[in-house]
């Protein structure tokens, strides 16, 4: 609480020195430890810590020794922690103490977790990085970063420190302002047919695209990959993570098989239990994320042919039934109406619930969520739109977020899909006055299932 008035009390300049002085001390402190290895940062609003996994996935296949941070997990030459610090970037000494354990390690690559708060505090700064990725950017930070282009811009550093190797998802509508960035070598991925004129750049498209229940199959370059992770954009964190690998001479062959050993991404589009109905954990903390999760979903799961076959039996249609929360703490205030209308556009049963409150009233922020859900209903009964309409009954208000998981789960029927949104795999909770309660979302799911006696193959 300290912390946070000194922040408002101090000027913005002096605030800036400071973190520029922690990193520099911190990059002398360890000896520059970045030097010595081939650094590469991850970037965007969404999809970093997977991209990070696999990309870290695919150097380890190629016979490499390698370090990882993400807001998931750090990882040092097979070494593995979770990341309780919640935190995705790690502090200016922390940082370079990691990198130096790295080297220490004999690791001859770190792959960073860049944020956008990360580079605004300059936790970015004397860390060499030989290669920068972008993912995608959509709203997000707004209020702190003062406006979404200078959201952009931040990002935008990362790719000014990085003059070796630059790797941009084609499809986003920010591309263009990192395409323009210089680099000695640009690496550029697309689902769409979508052509770059960028001076020394190679595209990589995905075609072929085939959804399935259990994953996504896409083509590269004539190999055929069968990943067992969900949704369209788990196909661009592939090809990100592609990129990677061949920019560091890593064939398509090692690529293919690193991806498809993956299983899952700890809370991200995560199945906990799939009888006798399916339960899925994602972090989706973002409009878009939470839209394409969602569509995901419906994509992969609730398919045409089997509502057909469903339809023919006794057997009820399948429902998506959705547990989510905003965070708090003033934090984005704007997006919490939108997750409501997101909600409401795409479940079947809905159940608001806490998330991180910070220092925030819960019940204030689950309100600004309700009012999306209504006015979504409302718009649509206006115009008539009866398949657009959220009934009303369907809605749950649980301020407990254990109650919310439970209430959900009783709510399911066999067939149906439980999607519990806000937290993926983090294990905090914050709450007032800077407390953090100890939290995982999939540990209660597997309480609350062996409470009800419900079976589960997980």
């Amino acid at each position: 609480m300290i912390k946070k008035w000194l922040k408002k009390l101090i000027p913005r300049f002096f605030l800036n020195q400071y973190y520029f002085l922690l990193a520099f001390f911190g990059a002398v402190f360890y000896g520059f430890p970045s030097q010595k290895l081939k650094v590469v940062g991850i970037t965007g609003t969404n999809g970093k810590s997977t991209v990070v996994s696999l990309s870290t996935k695919i150097l380890e296949g190629a016979g490499y020794k390698v370090a990882s941070i993400s807001s998931i997990k750090f990882k040092i030459n097979g070494k593995e922690w979770i990341n309780d610090f919640k935190m995705t970037m790690p502090g200016r000494f922390r940082l370079q103490k990691f990198l130096k354990q790295a080297v220490r390690a004999g690791c001859e690559y770190a792959l960073i977790e860049v944020t956008s708060e990360g580079i605004k505090q300059y936790r970015h700064r004397f860390i060499h990085f030989d290669v920068a990725v972008f993912t995608n950017l959509s709203p997000e930070h707004i209020e702190a970063h003062k406006g979404f282009e200078k959201y952009r811009q931040e990002k935008l550093k990362l790719f000014k420190c990085a003059s070796n190797l630059h790797i941009i998802n084609l499809d986003d509508k920010s591309a263009e302002y990192f395409l323009k960035i210089p680099a000695k070598e640009k690496y550029c991925y697309t689902i769409e047919k979508r052509k770059t004129r960028a001076q020394s750049s190679k595209n990589l498209k995905a075609e072929n695209i085939k959804t399935k229940a259990s994953g996504v199959n896409f083509e590269v370059c004539g190999t055929l990959f069968h990943l067992n992770l969900l949704g369209k954009f788990n196909i661009y964190n592939s090809l990100a993570a592609v990129c990677v690998g061949l920019s560091q001479g890593v064939s398509l062959k090692i690529c293919k098989k690193a991806l498809e050993k993956v299983k899952v991404i700890p809370g991200r589009m995560e199945v906990i239990a799939d009888k006798p109905f399916e339960i899925i954990v994602d972090y989706a903390h973002t409009p878009d994320s939470l839209e394409k999760v969602y569509q995901a979903i419906k994509k992969s799961k609730f398919k045409t042919q089997n509502l057909k076959q469903i339809s023919n039996t006794k057997i009820q249609k399948p429902n998506m039934i959705c547990v989510l929360g905003a965070c708090g703490g003033g934090r984005d205030k704007w997006k919490r109406p939108v997750f409501g209308e997101i909600a409401a556009k795409h479940c079947d049963k809905i159940i608001i619930t806490n998330e991180d409150p910070y220092d925030e009233n819960p019940s204030k922020i689950l309100s600004g969520i309700k009012s999306g859900i209504f006015n979504f209903s409302a718009r649509n009964a206006l115009h008539n739109d009866a398949g657009g309409q959220f009934p009303i009954s369907n809605f749950y208000e649980i301020l407990d977020r254990r109650n919310a998981i439970k209430k959900a789960l009783e709510l399911a029927q066999p067939n149906d899909i439980v999607i519990i949104t806000g937290k993926g795999s983090e294990p905090w909770m914050c709450v007032e006055k800077g407390k953090k309660i100890p939290w995982n979302d999939r540990k209660i799911v597997h309480q609350e299932l062996k409470k009800q006696k419900l079976i589960t193959n997980h």
